[in-house]
């Protein structure tokens, strides 16, 4: 059982954990890290996305922020990031890769397989800019399909009118927009 650490409305730890499932299941607020990998090429911003499993318990087979993850009660942001990195794509980050660029929560409620699903998330956000070739990226069967990369602006653009191939967060990439000055 994965346990997670009850926040409050900044994401500070209230000191109680609730499991998982039960997390989603009632919607109580816990923490998450995302972490957002980009290059330049010609002049144009462009974000590495992972295609979500069929399998995950929301959001199956949409294109999703580059990693993301839950923190695990009693871990940090950053230390979490640096987790998802390693576990979802195989890249081994050094702490100082990555760059805090801010926070939000997300709020939503869907069914996904049947079932409702409760998000109820304070989420720390991460850039990462060095070199990936996603060629050589190792990735976490049964969470990650495949990963691609897209113009930054038509994600962007895209995500305002339709949720058909992506299913991020609009508030969690414009914290990216914001940070790249796009």
């Amino acid at each position: 059982m994965e346990y997670l650490d009850i926040c409050g409305e900044s994401g500070e730890p209230t000191g109680l954990t609730v499991e998982r499932s039960r997390a989603h299941r009632e919607g109580i607020l816990h923490r998450t890290a995302h972490v957002w990998i980009v290059r330049q090429r010609e002049g144009v911003w462009q974000v590495l996305l992972q295609k979500r499993s069929l399998e995950k318990d929301s959001f199956p087979g949409l294109y999703d922020t580059s990693s993301a993850g839950h923190i695990p009660a009693g871990s940090e942001p950053l230390e979490s990031a640096l987790r998802e990195l390693r576990e979802e794509l195989g890249i081994d980050a050094a702490p100082d890769a990555l760059t805090q660029i801010g926070s939000f929560r997300i709020s939503y409620e869907e069914d996904f397989h049947g079932k409702p699903f409760r998000d109820n998330e304070f989420t720390f956000v991460y850039l990462y800019r060095e070199p990936v070739d996603e060629t050589a990226l190792i990735l976490q069967e049964g969470e990650v399909d495949e990963v691609s990369w897209f113009d930054l602006a038509e994600v962007r653009d895209e995500i305002r009118t339709s949720r058909e191939r992506f299913c991020m967060s609009s508030r969690g990439l414009g914290i990216l927009c914001t940070a790249l000055g796009v």
